[in-house]
């Protein structure tokens, strides 16, 4: 960056009376050097993603149908979409913890094999 870029940058924030002197200082230093590393600690709380169908689908390399069929039986929890009436999706916290568990439960297994023989 050049110094009378620098320079001007620099009084702008000056001018501004909104900036406090340690932000503005931040913000030169950020400009001069580029920006700080910060620590995962340093990092807001991640919010629960909310995944429609067919990225819950696509991530366990099944079909949506399935995820519905899931959802049905109560071993994935379904959740609405917001502002959506009819539009659903699935929680990736919950996504992630049926993929690491490994088999289903017996009880899932045989409503599954009774729903296939009627």
């Amino acid at each position: 960056m050049l110094n009378s870029t620098y320079d001007a940058v620099k009084a702008i924030l000056k001018a501004d009376p909104s900036i406090t002197v340690p932000e503005r200082n931040e913000l030169l230093s950020a400009l001069r050097n580029g920006p700080t590393k910060r620590s995962p600690a340093d990092a807001p709380p991640s919010e629960p993603r909310l995944l429609r169908r067919a990225e819950a689908a696509r991530r366990a390399a099944c079909s949506v149908r399935l995820i519905d069929r899931l959802a049905k039986d109560g071993v994935l929890p379904k959740r609405r979409l917001p502002g959506r009436q009819r539009a659903a999706g699935v929680l990736e916290s919950d996504l992630l913890a049926l993929l690491t568990a490994g088999p289903p439960a017996p009880a899932t297994r045989a409503k599954a094999e009774a729903r296939e023989a009627a």
